[in-house]
């Protein structure tokens, strides 16, 4: 469990400026993200998961069995439902995420719109995660390079891993 002061520290230095990204993908980024939803990096993401945080991936399900982050929760974005997380305490702490951080975006919206208190997006998504050499795994929990790109427009942003269309 994380407590208010480790979240706020977190918040303190987290976005874009942490990114590993090309300026280019870091503008983009920018001009369609409400910043709505605290940011986190990948760096972060990792040290709050050795802490049991929940990680939900907003992607849709053909696009999280090709890859996701392990333990993360899949939730979806067309048919997301509210019910799927009732089992989650509204004071823990939530990062969301999907490809680029868009979809996740919204999603942390409905979050916090609900009551929950510490919701985070995952900045630049699961392509920041894989382009910065952290492990992703499929439908069957082995690890893998491959990574769903979403689009054929937003894949030359994806550095690392396979493409997966």
């Amino acid at each position: 469990m994380w407590s208010l002061f480790t979240v706020l520290c977190l918040t303190c230095g987290s976005g874009i400026q942490d990114s590993t990204s090309s300026p280019e993908f870091n503008e983009r980024l920018n001009n369609i993200y409400r910043h709505s939803v605290k940011t986190i990096t990948a760096d972060e993401l990792k040290q709050m998961v050795k802490q049991g945080v929940i990680v939900l991936d907003t992607r849709e399900r053909d696009e999280f069995d090709v890859s996701h982050i392990r333990h993360a929760k899949h939730v979806g974005y067309i048919w997301f439902d509210m019910r799927e997380i009732y089992d989650i305490p509204k004071t823990d702490t939530v990062v969301v995420y999907c490809t680029i951080g868009n979809r996740s975006e919204r999603i942390g919206e409905k979050l916090k719109k609900a009551g929950y208190q510490y919701v985070f997006n995952l900045y630049g998504g699961i392509y920041e995660w894989v382009n910065l050499r952290n492990p992703v795994y499929n439908a069957n929990d082995v690890q893998t390079t491959e990574v769903h790109v979403y689009d054929k427009n937003w894949s030359q942003w994806l550095r690392r891993g396979t493409h997966v269309y």
